[in-house]
């Protein structure tokens, strides 16, 4: 339940992004839930390969389905992967707006005081 409140907020987070910036949001929403997800999967993956290395009977006698500290983890982690990339997204975007030639298109006969 919680990862659905995670990802809604990290589809509007991407949303706000891509409105800023004139790129579609849908998209990049489905970028944040897609980024969300993949680092979750590949987190618990690495913990379920651990935990099977340490303790051979770990997966026989573990309850997947109930909440536990490895989970509040990695959510902590999903949610810093997900502000990181749109950190980076935004910086590339902000470049590639600055590289615009529109922009300097648009001064070409103004005075400038």
């Amino acid at each position: 339940m919680m990862s659905i409140f995670i990802m809604i907020g990290a589809y509007r987070y991407y949303a706000g992004l891509a409105e800023r910036f004139g790129k579609t949001k849908w998209q990049l929403g489905l970028l944040a839930i897609a980024i969300y997800l993949g680092f979750q999967f590949l987190f618990l993956f690495c913990y379920i390969i651990y935990e099977k290395l340490a303790n051979p009977e770990f997966v026989n006698n573990n309850d997947f389905g109930r909440f536990t500290f490895v989970n509040f983890i990695s959510w902590l982690f999903a949610i810093a992967v997900v502000y990181a990339f749109h950190t980076y997204l935004e910086k590339k975007f902000t470049k590639e707006q600055t590289k615009k030639p529109s922009l300097e298109i648009d001064k070409i006969g103004s005075k400038e005081l």
